[in-house]
Parts: C-alpha cells; structure tokens; sequence
C-alpha cells in the first residue's frame, strides 16, 4: 500500500484524504458535465445554461467571503466539513424531484436548487485547503496532489462513462436515466463525507487579526498570493466565456447522441489523469510556478483549435491535449498558492482565490450567455467566433498578468499594527525566522516617515520557504 508519510497517523489521514478525493470525483462524474445536457432536455434557452453556469459560481464566490469568519471560530475544520457534505449530498434528490413538480418554472428550479448545492460544497474549501496544506509537507505536494488528483480522475472518468451510458440506453426515458445518476451523486457523497470524517486533523494555525474580506480584495495586489489570485480570475473569465457552450454545441449544433458527447468529453478526462502523476513530478523538482507558466500559454490553444474540424478522430485529439495542458495548470495552481500564503493565514488566502474566481467564472459565463447568439457566424457557426474570443482573451490575461507573479519560494502575509504599537515591529509579533522586505504603508512614499494614523496599515512580511523533505519510501 502507498505510504505517504513516515507518520502513520499523517499516512492513515491521507490514505482516507485519497478515498474522500475519489468518491467526491465520483459524484462530479454523475453530474457535473450532465447539468446542461439536464438543462436542455427540460427546454432551457442558451441564456438559461449561461445562467446555470454563472449563477452557481457568482454564489459560490460570495459564500467564500464568509468562509474563514465560520471556519475559524469552529474547534475543528472537520466539524464544517462533515456536516457541509451530508448537506449537499441530501440535496442532490430534490434538485432532481423539484423540477418535475414545477414544470413552468422547472429550469428555474433546477439553477436554483444547483445554486444552493454548489455553495454547500465550496463553503469549506478554504477550510479543506489549509487543512491539507497543513498535512502535506511543501516538498510533496507535487506527488501527492497529483496522485489523489490522478485516482480522482480515474473515478470521474469510469462513473462519467456510466452516466453516459445510463443516459444513452434510456434516452426515451431520459429523465429516468437523470434520477439514477442524481442517485448515485447521493450514494458517492455520503461516501466522501465518511472519508472526511475519519481523517485526523492537525492543529490549526490562527490568524489573530479579525477578517475583513473587503480590505484583504483592496490589498488583494500587495500579496504574491493576491497577484497570483487575479490571474488565475482573469484565466477563468477567459475560459468560462466559452466553456457552458461545448455541451451545446456539440449536442444541438454538431447533432452528437449522448454516447458520443460522453465519448468527447471523457477523452480531455483520460489525459488529465494520465498526465497528472507527470505534471506531479516535474512540478516538485522544478517548481509549481513554472508548470503554471508554462501550461498558461498551452491553455490559450484549447478553445482555437475547435476552428480546425468537426470529425470525432479530430476532436478526439484535441481533447487529449486539452486534459495534458489543463492538467498541469490545476494541479500547480493551488499547490503554489499554498506556497505563497503563510500557513496562519491560508485559509483566507484560499477564500480569496476561490471567491475572485467565483466571480470571474460568473461574469465570464453570463458575458458569454449574453453575446454568444449575437457572435457573427464562422464557418457557419457562432459558437466557433465565441471559442476563438475565449482563447485570445486567455492568452492576453497570461501575457499581462503572469509576469506580475513573483516566482520565488518564499511565502508572504499581512500584519497590522496597533497606534500603540513602537515602529518598526518589536521582535514579540515578529519570529526570528521572518525577513521583512517591506516597511512602509501602502500607498507611502519610501522616503516619507510613517505617521501615526498609517502605522495601523498592513506590511508585507516574507518568510522562507517550508521545508522539502525527501519523499518517504
């Protein structure tokens, strides 16, 4: 069996972390890229899947703000998380039953009660996130995440094919076919939430200054993490212009029959699991923030390509090379935003990332609803010209925005002094092991002396870089 960590505890919690990872991703399989083909069969207009995309995230993104103010003020980050999957687990039924009572207003129904499931299940990602940071060590979450990340994978991928399936064989009955893959989403939660709650939890590590997420978006520029945030917000708004619309073009455009969709879809889920143990490695020996820079400029060509065909050999490929470059990017994303975020202040950094993209996914979804059947036509199609938007807006966001990112290993975060407080900082709210690099209140000239009413303004402290032990036989 796989050993994580020399700890068996540590070893014990991951192993469960891996299990959790799976059924999780087993629930995603069932229904994540089944919400529209969903959507259309109950008669949802083109600006109703733009909806059913933008409004889940836009809710997400502000569920995000409030997620560290309940997380930290709970004993444990499982006694949030447990209870957050049981819920969205129930709600998967009545997202499935509500619809069928309301046929008037069932699209309406379906984004509401999806809107509710999706923020159920984010509300503890930062949590998550700094749970796991904490239980990883720096120098093999490459592996790790790229190993649990490669099983989940795999999952989604085999219960996606059965969905697919289910829904082919019952497409004169297609709803029967949907009650059955909302059923098992129930069954595969209920699974992850055991897994969760099996796992041992390290003791977290609290910020002591009160969170105000209005003033951490502000600053959110001063910060590594806070750059790195608006980038990958600017990547999501690129990509969701264009990403509702797959499902449809191939479904009502292209005419392809459910297995055929699946058959598409799964080949970029193939890749990305084949990939991620490679894109793993790699990132641990070389770094997450080059694999970030170098798959940012794979991403762009993703949606441009579907300009070249429309034969399924010709799709195939390019799916596989979009699950190779998407690979990279999501694996190395998030392992570098926990190296650029101090760990008493992870938690906030995550909610800040997740709730930035929440709004970038959003706004790129409803922007691509509303333009997407006024795009003029290529090669007889308009959602081609939106798929071409998409990949040149991608590649503007990396060239303008990747080069603001600071590569190195080292992880900042804010402190704020008190007007009581001497300056600079005494060496109490300071460990010896930080560095300070900046001095000066934001916005201040360096050559300008620190007034009292600037000194409660947040610093930028530097730490280095957590510890990358070897990986353990």
């Amino acid at each position: 069996m796989k050993q994580y960590s020399p700890d068996p505890a540590v070893n014990k919690s991951l192993r469960y972390s891996v299990l959790d990872g799976a059924a999780y991703n087993a629930m995603l399989g069932l229904t994540q890229d089944f919400m529209a083909p969903f959507a259309l069969a109950l008669k949802a207009s083109t600006a109703q899947i733009g909806l059913l995309s933008s409004l889940p995230n836009l809710a997400l993104a502000l569920s995000q703000l409030g997620a560290p103010f309940i997380s930290e003020r709970l004993r444990s980050r499982k006694s949030l998380l447990v209870p957050l999957a049981l819920a969205q687990a129930a709600l998967w039924l009545p997202l499935f039953l509500m619809p069928q009572f309301f046929q008037g207003a069932a699209v309406w129904w379906l984004i509401g009660l999806f809107t509710l499931g999706s923020v159920l299940g984010a509300l503890g990602n930062p949590a998550w996130g700094g749970m796991m940071a904490d239980l990883v060590p720096a120098g093999l979450r490459g592996r790790y995440f790229g190993w649990r990340n490669k099983i989940g994978g795999m999952t989604l991928l085999a219960c996606f094919i059965l969905g697919g399936a289910a829904l082919q064989l019952s497409s004169h009955q297609a709803m029967f076919g949907f009650g059955l893959l909302f059923g098992g989403a129930v069954c595969f939660r209920l699974a992850s939430a055991f897994f969760l709650s099996r796992m041992q939890e390290p003791p977290p590590r609290r910020c002591t200054e009160p969170w105000r997420p209005l003033r951490e978006i502000k600053n959110i520029s001063g910060t590594r993490a806070g750059r790195f945030s608006l980038f990958v917000a600017a990547m999501m708004l690129s990509t969701h212009l264009a990403g509702p619309f797959f499902a449809v073009y191939m479904l009502r455009e292209l005419g392809f029959s459910y297995w055929t969709f699946v058959v598409v879809t799964a080949a970029a889920a193939v890749a990305n699991f084949l990939f991620m143990g490679f894109w793993g490695r790699l990132a641990d020996r070389i770094g997450h923030i080059k694999i970030v820079r170098l798959t940012a400029w794979m991403v762009p060509l993703n949606p441009i390509l579907w300009l070249g065909g429309q034969s399924l050999p010709y799709l195939l490929v390019i799916q596989v090379f979009s699950g190779f470059s998407w690979s990279g990017f999501n694996l190395a994303a998030p392992n570098f935003l926990f190296e650029a975020s101090a760990p008493e202040r992870r938690t906030r950094a995550i909610a800040i990332y997740n709730a930035v993209s929440g709004l970038a996914i959003c706004t790129g979804a409803l922007l691509g609803g509303l333009i997407a059947p006024r795009m003029p036509e290529f090669f007889g199609h308009g959602f081609l010209t939106l798929f071409l938007l998409s990949g040149l807006a991608r590649a503007l966001a990396t060239a303008l925005l990747m080069p603001r990112v600071d590569g190195t290993k080292a992880a900042d975060f804010k402190l704020s002094l008190s007007p009581s407080q001497p300056f600079p900082l005494p060496p109490r709210l300071v460990p010896a092991e930080l560095r300070l690099i900046e001095l000066k209140p934001a916005f201040q000239s360096a050559a300008a002396p620190a007034s009292p009413a600037a000194v409660g303004q947040p610093f930028e402290v530097k730490r280095p870089p957590e510890p990358y032990p070897p990986w353990p036989p």
